[in-house]
């Protein structure tokens, strides 16, 4: 093939913003172009569509900004038959029926499906899983099931959404590629330990509904030990009884503002939505050189060895005692932590997983 390959990336959101793409295919951008592809973005949203989405209210402008993303669609479809590959994140359009998927579909030659979460399950997830009915109306099924039936390959978050799209729904192809950081980046802070232990969790508003499960666990601690609680969000929170700083995400302080941690929290349900998660906050805080504290649920027993790189852990009370345990010995936050980060190094670095994502687009150029 003479020249560069084209390959058209159609995803919800600008880039460099939403960590679901950020920390997965988007950091391997420039390692694509330097093997020959030609890459070109194409967000659904828009900045003005991002900043409002998972804000209440608002809904002019989000009226509006779904308009626009449905325009940027159709400009799309004119042009996808120019590329050798057409890489779909989560869907097409965010809305209504499977149209656009099966219409890119059948003018694409080659496509390739990323997906995130078990959005399969979609509408059978309780209604408190995403409280914004935006968001909500993102998550649905049915055009999941059609990219995974038709692509022709697809690339899931975890091994068991992996197996379900073989198994259950009929993919042509899949593998399980993880998430992964730049660890060359995302380094643990230099310097002496503080004398305060600060606990944090990081997350976008979809996820609050997580961290919101740890409330009574963190005013419990409060009362048995001295901490300070820091969420990195793109939301507000108050939490009575507990010392907490709440910071606004941005990718310029990013790093900074993870490096102020001592502890990392990762809460999960356990629910067939989780099944399809990467574990990417564990892997974060592991790439800082954090002992996390995770719930023993979805992929989190295959990234977290308990009491070797971080803790596990299944009810209130057992939250409660291990991070009382960390907090209280800095010895214990050390040896799991430098285990942490030596398995971030070695399994979910850029450099271990850059292999593997070119494997799959090298495959489904190749196949006929």
């Amino acid at each position: 093939m003479s020249g560069p390959r084209k390959m058209l990336v159609l995803c919800p959101y600008p880039e460099g913003v939403a960590a679901g793409q950020r920390l997965k295919y988007e950091q391997y951008f420039d390692d694509w172009k330097a093997h020959g592809w030609q890459v070109d973005v194409s967000p659904f949203m828009d900045g003005s569509m991002w900043r409002v989405a998972y804000q209440p209210g608002k809904l002019l402008s989000k009226v509006s900004g779904v308009l626009r993303g449905h325009l940027r669609r159709l400009r799309d479809l004119t042009r996808i038959r120019d590329y050798d590959l057409v890489y779909v994140f989560m869907w097409v359009t965010p809305f209504g029926t499977s149209i656009m998927e099966r219409t890119v579909r059948r003018l694409a030659r080659k496509v390739v499906y990323d997906i995130e979460d078990n959005v399969i399950v979609g509408n059978a997830l309780p209604k408190d899983h995403n409280p914004n009915a935006i968001v909500s109306l993102l998550k649905g099924p049915r055009k999941a099931m059609f990219l995974v039936r038709r692509a022709d390959h697809v690339i899931a978050s975890s091994p068991f959404l992996r197996d379900l799209c073989l198994q259950q729904h009929g993919a042509r192809a899949s593998t399980y590629i993880s998430s992964s950081v730049d660890t060359g980046r995302f380094v643990p802070r230099s310097g002496r330990a503080r004398s305060r232990v600060t606990v944090g969790w990081t997350g976008t508003f979809s996820s609050r509904v997580y961290l919101d499960t740890l409330r009574p666990v963190f005013q419990q601690l409060a009362r048995k030990v001295d901490y300070r609680l820091r969420i990195i969000g793109n939301f507000d929170y108050d939490l009575p009884g507990v010392d907490l700083e709440v910071v606004q995400w941005s990718a310029e302080r990013e790093v900074q503002d993870l490096q102020e941690l001592d502890i990392g929290v990762y809460p999960l349900p356990s629910d067939e939505w989780v099944m399809g998660k990467s574990g990417l906050k564990a892997i974060q805080y592991m790439a800082f050189g954090l002992p996390t504290v995770a719930s023993n649920a979805g992929m989190t027993p295959m990234i977290i060895r308990d009491g070797e790189n971080g803790l596990l852990v299944r009810t209130g009370d057992e939250w409660v005692d291990a991070l009382e345990r960390l907090i209280r010995d800095p010895a214990l936050r050390q040896r799991l932590g430098a285990a942490a980060r030596e398995d971030a190094v070695v399994r979910f670095s850029t450099a271990a997983i850059a292999e593997q994502y070119r494997g799959v687009l090298d495959e489904t150029i190749g196949r006929n």
